[in-house]
């Protein structure tokens, strides 16, 4: 009997000792199992605020995935990652899917979820102009996007809207890399008007050197302008990565839709050290009034048809291309 009680006792203390070890093992295993995914996104901006809200809110990993995030600067540098295996899924313009896709991908980089719905830039002007008119553009000087890029060629659609002639009635200069026309704007006073994404916008008024005149997003209508894509290979490869990666998108545009612009700027504030809280309530406001962001992220074809529209109008689409080729809508449905 005395053996038994011994043997109990024992056998109660090694359990007791090995319970803790055993748990945090657990943990690290549990962790060890996150399926790795790489998103590389065209710029990092408040623009982009559903993605932030996932990231933030942990809803990529309450689904299973250990996300990590690249800033490309760029859809043609985005585009090159997707492509070149870098990175698993790529955040930019749909229009990168279809120079790709018209170049002879082999293995074409498909959209799956689209996140705006309105373009994200204002236009920025020296001066104050409450009775601003796309007219008043006229033989004045402007630091456009790149040729090509959604930002320009939304500029140039709304130019040709109202009437003018991009290449005859004003200057565009687009000589500028992404992210650095803030900077030669108040370098340089030979230009205008520039054309900007916030935090620039808002930070170029901020300075008191210059201020928002136009919205392209308003101007432009609804426009599929940023999309989220994956290379036919990966998509077939990992259906599994792909529906829980659009699970976590759709909860960060749920909450956007069902929150307030000051409760969404405090779930991505850390997402933006350099800019101050009020600074991300006001540029969370001026995207939430003008409707930007989707409830879903089905990429539909008049979107797809209207983004070729805009590419045939700037003379940049050499044929136009079966929205079924380069959109797949399967996982932005599914999406719970």
């Amino acid at each position: 009997m005395k053996n038994k009680k011994w043997i109990s006792l024992a056998t109660a203390v090694v359990l007791a000792v090995t319970a803790l070890p055993l748990g945090v093992f657990a943990a690290k295993k549990d962790e060890a199992k996150l399926a790795k995914v790489t998103l590389n996104e065209v710029a990092h901006s408040i623009f982009y605020a559903p993605q932030y809200v996932a990231i933030e809110e942990g809803y990529f990993k309450d689904e299973g995935l250990d996300m990590t995030l690249i800033t490309g600067f760029g859809a043609d540098k985005t585009m090159t990652a997707v492509i070149s295996g870098e990175a698993d899924i790529g955040f930019m313009g749909a229009e990168a899917s279809i120079y790709a896709y018209q170049e002879g991908a082999t293995d074409p980089v498909v959209n799956f979820a689209q996140l705006t719905q309105r373009a994200g830039n204002f236009l920025v002007a020296r001066e104050e102009m409450p009775d601003f008119k796309w007219e008043d553009l006229k033989g004045r000087k402007v630091l456009g996007g790149r040729k090509g890029g959604m930002p320009e060629m939304v500029f140039e659609y709304i130019l040709k809207q109202n009437g003018l002639d991009p290449q005859k009635d004003l200057s565009i200069d687009q000589s500028i890399d992404f992210g650095a026309t803030a900077a030669a704007f108040t370098g340089d006073d030979s230009a205008d008007f520039t054309v900007e994404f916030e935090p620039s916008a808002t930070a170029l008024e901020k300075q008191g050197a210059g201020y928002v005149v136009a919205s392209l997003g308003v101007d432009s209508g609804y426009v599929p302008y940023t999309s989220y894509s994956a290379r036919t290979s990966y998509m077939e490869k990992n259906p599994y990565i792909m529906q829980k990666f659009t699970d976590a998108l759709q909860k960060g545009m749920d909450f956007v839709q069902s929150h307030t612009p000051e409760e969404i700027a405090e779930i991505i504030e850390p997402q933006f050290p350099e800019t101050d809280l009020d600074t991300i309530t006001a540029i969370v406001k001026r995207y939430y009034d003008q409707d930007t962001w989707k409830e879903n992220l089905v990429f539909g074809q008049d979107g797809f048809e209207l983004l070729q529209d805009i590419l045939e109008d700037v003379g940049e689409l050499k044929e136009r291309t079966p929205y079924a080729e380069l959109v797949n809508t399967e996982f932005a449905q599914n999406a719970s």
